[in-house]
């Protein structure tokens, strides 16, 4: 059966853009056997993955004379959906993201030139000041539209746009810069919710502003995580074409979200194999530390809270998981008690996640990989990952986009991967 390191193993292979006969010398393996880890037929060793990492890391983008495109980056929290876009050529030119600690764990982890800019709270920003851009990411938080002001125009018979009814949401901002840039494309993340947000108000005036006021071709999709992560994060993501194509999400491939990892892949080794990884992990064999385990109190206190609402016929309560399991969505609001994704421990109270372990459920690490850079607290760290978005999804949806974000004209080897993520 094939485990996440041989699917690792085929997928840092691609990454490299080598054939397996050129990485015979290299890995020190023959061609036949690297076949068979790459088919799952048998496991590769972890020198033989970080191997691979070194490869790529090592790898520059000096062969490539321009960026296959250029994009911006909006409410960008710590850099989720940019992984995938810088992931196929892309350059990010420009970012916006208003809080200062996911502004520090963010420029912890991307090495951009002196031209990329990293901005604040991009409603104080005028589109004027925006550098010209291909494409356009946003993240932007799900709110309701105000319908009074529109109503009342109806009623006078005036007309009415994005400005009248987006007007004082977020949503208004990426509209605007959408406007005055008018990219090639666009892609939008946003909580699955927001389809039915406001009994469907929300998403009909995002949607008419999108296709019928800034005059895009629009598509979107709801993708759990699940295929590729150990967690049931349900989100839509909404693509958009300012010239028509004939891109769908409808031949989209994505992994079988029944057959997915289980939290077992993302938990600490807790054998010594990990080195050291700040103050997650403790000891010679580098066990968790005991500082996330749950006190004695807030243990008796989540029980007798899911107790009473269990006899009220609520479903609330916390979310014990085992290594087998996959784990609730993750929230920001994880730092208070970790309740929604707790896990089992032998003879002791179950314990929360760590940033680490949240890293890899997220997709910023890969299992057993400890390289994203968490330079805030604990707390800023749960805020921050439960916020995000799961990398291995927007790759995903980054390389199925791909062909669709150039010009036809242009043949830019999208497919390889930059090196200024870390």
């Amino acid at each position: 059966m094939t485990t996440l390191a041989q699917t690792e193993f085929s997928r840092l292979v691609n990454q490299t853009g080598l054939p397996l006969e050129k990485l015979e010398k290299t890995l020190g393996y023959s061609r036949r056997t690297l076949a068979r880890y790459e088919s799952g037929e048998s496991n590769p060793k972890p020198p033989v993955l970080e191997t691979l990492r070194n490869i790529i890391k090592n790898q520059t983008v000096t062969s490539i004379e321009k960026p296959a495109f250029q994009f911006i980056d909006l409410f960008a929290g710590i850099g989720g959906l940019r992984r995938g876009f810088d992931g196929i050529g892309g350059e990010c030119l420009f970012t916006s993201e208003w809080n200062q600690y996911a502004q520090k764990t963010y420029l912890a982890n991307y090495h951009d030139k002196d031209t990329h800019i990293m901005a604040g709270d991009i409603t104080k920003i005028d589109a004027v000041d925006i550098p010209a851009h291909d494409m356009l990411l946003a993240g932007f938080p799900c709110q309701p539209f105000s319908i009074a002001g529109v109503s009342k125009k109806n009623s006078l018979g005036r007309a009415h746009g994005f400005r009248c009814e987006a007007q004082g949401t977020l949503f208004f901002d990426v509209a605007r810069i959408i406007e005055h840039h008018q990219p090639r494309v666009f892609l939008l993340e946003n909580v699955k919710n927001l389809v039915n947000h406001n009994k469907g108000e929300t998403f009909r005036v995002i949607h008419d502003t999108l296709k019928n006021e800034l005059g895009y071709q629009v598509h979107w999709k709801v993708i759990n995580a699940k295929s590729f992560v150990p967690q049931n994060r349900e989100r839509i993501f909404i693509a958009g074409f300012r010239e028509p194509n004939d891109f769908t999400f409808d031949n989209l491939v994505l992994p079988d979200p029944l057959n997915g990892p289980k939290l077992k892949t993302i938990f600490h080794s807790e054998d010594g194999s990990e080195g050291k990884d700040g103050h997650f992990i403790e000891g010679k064999k580098g066990k968790v530390s005991k500082k996330y385990t749950l006190t004695d109190n807030l243990w008796i206190y989540l029980q007798n809270y899911a107790e009473k609402h269990r006899k009220k016929g609520n479903g609330f309560g916390f979310g014990l998981c085992g290594a087998d399991d996959i784990a609730r969505t993750l929230s920001a609001r994880y730092y208070k008690d970790g309740s929604e994704i707790l896990i089992k421990q032998n003879r002791r109270n179950p314990r929360r996640l760590t940033p680490r372990e949240c890293a890899r459920l997220m997709g910023f690490d890969t299992p057993g990989q400890s390289s994203f850079k968490i330079p805030v607290s604990d707390t800023q760290a749960y805020k921050q990952f439960g916020n995000a978005v799961v990398v291995p999804v927007v790759e995903a949806v980054a390389q199925h986009m791909a062909a669709f974000i150039m010009d036809e004209e242009e043949t830019p080897p999208y497919t390889v991967e930059k090196s200024i993520a870390v």
